[in-house]
């Protein structure tokens, strides 16, 4: 019998090329195409036996059985235009996913503003460690298996819970497809403004999410995130767990950093220790994220004991605090952090670490405002504050792209608010000729972007050598 033969537009995007893995481990025949066609993804893709080509009418000749659009296709598209005309059948990358490789999975998805691809991560070693065999889908890549993408053998599924929009013909949140069975509830605030007109489109969203989750699921919620509670409330037939930072009056799992940078950290269950641990993984929200895998593990059968071993194998995320080099006795680190929250999470974490394992250094925070909702005025109040325990920062010039004047982040201000020690800087090489003269043996280069910054690792490190 001749395989059934998808293919993908926008198949050379991260999450995209994922579903193709996906597809092709289930038996599909895949095709795809995309406008950039190029290294690396070009020879991922190759690897995986993906044909791809540039847009064109041609590659729906003969017609697929069925077309994947990628988030990032509109209108005027070629192949999308042929698509409509012709009445081929298609469908969003989640909604492939959820009708064709989660049917017969216990889906463990995971939700929030922040940690998603962390706690996602961590969740899939502990199911691996556990010897349960997971799937996954995660909008990163977990160290310890190289991918964020796996078929798996084992029931479990886990998926990181997105709440951007679908697709251009579908505006639901990306996660309302997956059919969550345990889902984490992580977090909850304000951010793609570029699709949310305000917090309460998100809470929406999210109670969509709680409505989808059957009666012998499980909801795993942060006891500590107001929004969360709110979104609840709203109603859910699903029996919830809680966690929260310890002492919480009522939370059924609790965890409590032992270390300034949450490397060392303690789990309570009703009330009794249950697990200490340390780890590769800084930041006292990381310790967080442990707490609500260990009680999403708990749920689904999986020992202490295992959770335990799994939290102390884990390698960590790329692009999580990523140590990408070090040149002249400086280090430079790599993060996706986009987020005032995130942001400051992380600039928090990287000095306790730098003070834990006694570096005298100074800490530089490099910020690239590149996000759709960073880019704009949304955070400009809480920017500033993000960044007590930097000893230098250094702002990017956003982007105008897209943007009406007077919507534009005035990273000027924001600088001018944080003190003297912060500077706005309008291109990469400035920042690299800057920063390269100032930097001293010992300080440590904190790079935040969700995107790669033209490169500027590899230009700063090469500058200090």
């Amino acid at each position: 019998m001749t395989s059934r033969h998808i293919h993908i537009l926008g198949v050379c995007g991260t999450a995209m090329a994922a579903i193709a893995a996906l597809a092709k481990s289930g038996g599909y025949r895949v095709t795809g195409s995309d406008a950039g066609v190029y290294p690396p993804m070009s020879d991922y893709l190759a690897e995986l036996g993906v044909d791809i080509a540039p847009f064109s009418a041609a590659n729906l000749d003969p017609v697929p059985d069925l077309c994947v659009i990628g988030n990032a296709m509109g209108r005027g598209n070629v192949e999308v235009e042929l698509i409509l005309n012709r009445g081929l059948a298609y469908c969003s990358g989640p909604e492939f996913v959820g009708n064709h490789i989660l049917p017969g999975r216990h889906a463990v998805v995971v939700a929030g503003t922040h940690g998603k691809t962390t706690t996602a991560s961590i969740m899939a070693h502990v199911l691996e460690v556990a010897g349960k065999q997971p799937g996954f889908l995660i909008g990163g890549v977990p160290e310890n298996f190289g991918g964020g993408a796996r078929r798996g053998e084992g029931e479990p599924f886990v998926l990181e819970g997105d709440e951007y929009d679908t697709a251009f013909f579908d505006k639901r949140s990306k996660f309302l497809h997956y059919h969550a069975r345990t889902l984490i509830l992580n977090n909850l605030e304000y951010d793609h403004a570029d699709i949310f007109p305000n917090l309460e489109a998100i809470k929406i969203q999210f109670h969509h999410l709680v409505r989808t989750v059957p009666a012998c699921g499980t909801i795993i919620a942060n006891a500590d995130e107001e929004h969360v509670a709110d979104v609840l409330e709203r109603g859910c037939w699903t029996p919830v767990t809680t966690f929260a930072r310890y002492p919480h009056p009522s939370a059924q799992w609790q965890w409590e950093p032992l270390s300034e940078d949450g490397a060392l950290f303690r789990i309570y269950r009703n009330g009794k220790l249950w697990l200490e641990s340390e780890w590769e993984m800084i930041g006292v929200h990381n310790a967080a994220n442990a707490c609500a895998v260990a009680a999403a593990a708990s749920s689904m059968g999986v020992e202490c004991a295992d959770i335990a071993r799994a939290f102390e194998s884990f390698s960590g995320i790329r692009r999580r605090m990523t140590l990408v080099g070090e040149a002249g006795g400086v280090k430079v680190f790599d993060d996706f952090a986009h987020h005032p929250t995130a942001i400051t999470n992380m600039v928090t974490a990287a000095k306790a670490a730098m003070r834990r394992g006694g570096s005298g250094g100074r800490l530089w925070v490099i910020v690239e405002p590149r996000s759709n909702t960073m880019r704009t005025k949304v955070h400009q109040d809480r920017l500033p504050l993000c960044f007590d325990a930097a000893d230098f920062v250094v702002f990017a010039e956003p982007s105008e792209r897209n943007l009406k004047q007077g919507e534009v982040l005035d990273a000027t201000a924001i600088c001018r608010a944080i003190g003297k020690h912060a500077s706005m800087i309008a291109t990469v090489e400035a920042i690299v000729s800057h920063v390269g003269k100032k930097a001293e043996s010992g300080d440590h280069l904190l790079v935040l972007s969700n995107g790669g910054f033209e490169g500027i690792h590899g230009k700063l490190l090469k500058t200090l050598a």
